[in-house]
């Protein structure tokens, strides 16, 4: 391999290719045109002197040769991309020109718009984007560098190239009509007259839930089943169902929480963990900057006025410390 030959360019374009899985997605990625990314790639296997790319097959995949060196690169430029971030300046708001992030849905009605007022005002020459997913499409976004920083649970994807900060302990829990009577067994093994509303197994949550119940041998039937939380609060505070769901969750509802009974889950270890996840790149001093603005919002907007209404949630709905 000469070394003159190589360029922090093909190698970027290489990351790219393998991220997005065809000449066309690293384009846009890159704002190149795509004869510019081919141009860049057939450099970089030129250089090495083997084959990175098998481009008969669709998504592109990577040989033996090119996952070996994609591990190198990524960790090469996150390290590249961090040190040159922090030496531009001391300051965060000038750490970056812009920022994308996404927060889990649950997080849409009391944190996300303060989140972006008090960023907006410490991050004065930084352009902001906001997204609100699912837990593993977050993931997903920061793995193929679509966004920066997320706020997601990784109980069951398994993050490669991010750095994860603990942010939140969000235990599961059974949520009934108010004035529904039954302990939380009984509900579990079928003795209310309501039925069980799911969460869809899409999704990430109906997944864990349908598998902590096969833990536990319960087979309760399945007649009803969302993908939207509001949903399906809004079905039990109507007293048509009960559900198991989070203490999150169940401080998303608002208004509704009144009308609810919330309930520990017997296996107190059931718990949905939340962090803050983001890319290499991403300067420490920013993340830091959002993790330190999120959490007094999580604490004052979220946990404080969920555990006034349901005290027995105080010692497990909590900050979590890095």
């Amino acid at each position: 391999m000469t070394r003159s030959t190589l360029s922090l360019k093909g190698l970027e374009v290489f990351q790219a290719v393998a991220c997005g899985g065809s000449l066309q997605e690293a384009a846009r990625r890159l704002g190149l045109s795509i004869s510019t990314v081919s141009h860049h790639l057939g450099g970089l296997e030129k250089a090495v002197g083997v084959a990175l790319i098998d481009h008969r097959r669709r998504p592109l995949r990577l040989t033996s040769e090119g996952e070996t060196l994609l591990a190198r690169v990524d960790e090469s430029l996150g390290l590249l991309r961090k040190g040159m971030a922090e030496v531009v300046s001391k300051e965060p708001g000038t750490l970056v020109r812009a920022l994308r992030l996404a927060l889990i849905e649950d997080l849409d009605a009391q944190v996300t718009p303060a989140l972006a007022a008090r960023l907006s005002r410490d991050l004065r020459s930084c352009d902001l984007s906001f997204r609100s997913r699912p837990s593993h499409d977050i993931l997903t976004l920061l793995q193929t560098e679509e966004i920066d920083i997320g706020i997601a649970s990784a109980a069951e994807f398994r993050a490669t190239r991010l750095d994860e900060r603990p942010l939140l302990r969000d235990p599961y829990v059974l949520v009934a009509p108010r004035g529904q009577e039954g302990t939380p067994d009984a509900f579990l093994r079928g003795a209310s007259r309501l039925p069980l509303l799911r969460y869809s197994r899409k999704q990430l949550m109906g997944r864990r839930i349908e598998a902590q119940l096969r833990r536990l041998r319960l087979d309760i039937p399945a007649r009803l089943e969302f993908e939207s939380t509001p949903a399906i609060l809004s079905m039990v505070a109507e007293g048509q169902a009960w559900t198991i769901t989070t203490a999150l969750n169940v401080a998303s509802a608002g208004a509704l929480v009144p009308r609810l009974r919330v309930l520990p889950f017997p296996d107190a270890g059931f718990v949905r963990p939340l962090s803050v996840f983001h890319a290499e790149a991403v300067p420490h001093r920013v993340v830091s900057l959002f993790e330190a603005t999120v959490r007094p919002l999580l604490r004052d907007r979220v946990i404080a006025p969920t555990v006034a209404q349901v005290p027995w949630l105080a010692p497990d709905f909590r900050l979590l410390t890095g």
